[in-house]
């Protein structure tokens, strides 16, 4: 297999969703409140579909059970990674997410979410809840018992360019006006802790996961500080986000014609702006904005050619 695997993304409808997916990226989205492109997924929530070559109509989960070969025959069971973009039109609710510990035993076996996001592009002034203040658990469950969400919840400033690690435990939440690339473990597994008293189409307020927030939640909270390393290539710029224990996070900024070692097992790529000419194995492949793909293990090497940003990840 040596070209790569174009995916078609799937879309999910979030009350905090809106448009950007259509006007940034030009996607047919289902309705004004689409939150989530799971653009690179085998998550049985949203498995993306193959577009091209040989295996195009396939599930990427279908690939991964029946072609191992195709990602280095990697030994997890499932399909480790996860590629989302998530429009926050409306402020997201507080959450949190369990380790694979407790996924494991409280969830039916699914994983757990450590995950990450690049911040694509931001309203004026946006912000984001990273952390608490809570330096013990019982002043966690207390502080949320009295409602003092202010006083609790670490808000931080952000823009366009920025980028947070999110490991499990770390209590987040996107803020309105914000459009984000998240890569994170192929799960799909949140704990609700605080809402804003919102209610759905059905006029009720939604589910809340106070007793597990508080069982998952790290306390006192950990800044998970990023170290971004740059380097450069002739034609491009590559930032090094984290290299972390679940996977690592690039962003290659193509400014002309790059050549690009393919030294994993299998390497997620998401075209956030711009676009090129890729080459692989001698064949052309244009690339745009909105573009998501999987490089197989057999590839090489590709050649990009143009001016583009792309998001790159792999475990």
């Amino acid at each position: 297999m040596m070209e790569p695997l174009f995916l078609q993304p799937v879309f999910q409808e979030r009350i905090w969703g809106g448009t950007a997916l259509k006007t940034q990226f030009g996607y047919d989205i289902p309705s004004n409140h689409t939150g989530e492109c799971w653009a690179i997924s085998a998550h049985p929530n949203g498995p993306s579909i193959v577009k091209n070559g040989p295996f195009a109509g396939k599930t990427l989960i279908e690939l991964w059970e029946e072609q191992p070969e195709l990602f280095g025959n990697h030994p997890t069971k499932v399909f480790p990674l996860l590629t989302k973009i998530l429009d926050a039109n409306t402020d997201l609710s507080v959450q949190v997410h369990p380790d694979d510990e407790y996924a494991n035993e409280h969830e039916n076996g699914e994983l757990g979410k450590t995950e990450c996001w690049y911040i694509i592009d931001c309203k004026e002034g946006a912000e984001l809840i990273y952390g608490h203040t809570a330096k013990t658990k019982e002043d966690f469950a207390r502080m949320i018992e009295k409602d003092e969400w202010d006083q609790l919840l670490r808000r931080v400033k952000i823009k366009p360019g920025d980028f947070f690690y999110v490991p499990s435990g770390t209590i987040h939440a996107l803020g309105e006006g914000t459009l984000v690339l998240e890569t994170q473990q192929s799960s799909d597994t949140t704990y609700r802790l605080y809402d804003y008293g919102r209610v759905g189409q059905d006029g009720k307020t939604r589910e809340l996961h106070i007793d597990q927030s508080i069982a998952v939640a790290t306390i006192p909270h950990k800044n998970a500080d990023v170290q971004e390393a740059i380097s450069k290539v002739p034609g491009a710029e590559i930032t090094t986000f984290v290299e972390a224990e679940y996977f690592t996070v690039y962003k290659w900024e193509l400014d002309g014609k790059a050549t690009f070692a393919q030294e994993k097992p299998f390497v997620l790529v998401s075209v956030i702006d711009g676009e090129a000419d890729m080459m692989v194995a001698g064949k052309f492949y244009p690339i745009q904005k909105g573009d998501h793909f999987i490089l197989p293990a057999e590839i090489e090497a590709i050649e990009l050619d143009g001016r583009a940003k792309l998001i790159v990840s792999h475990v």
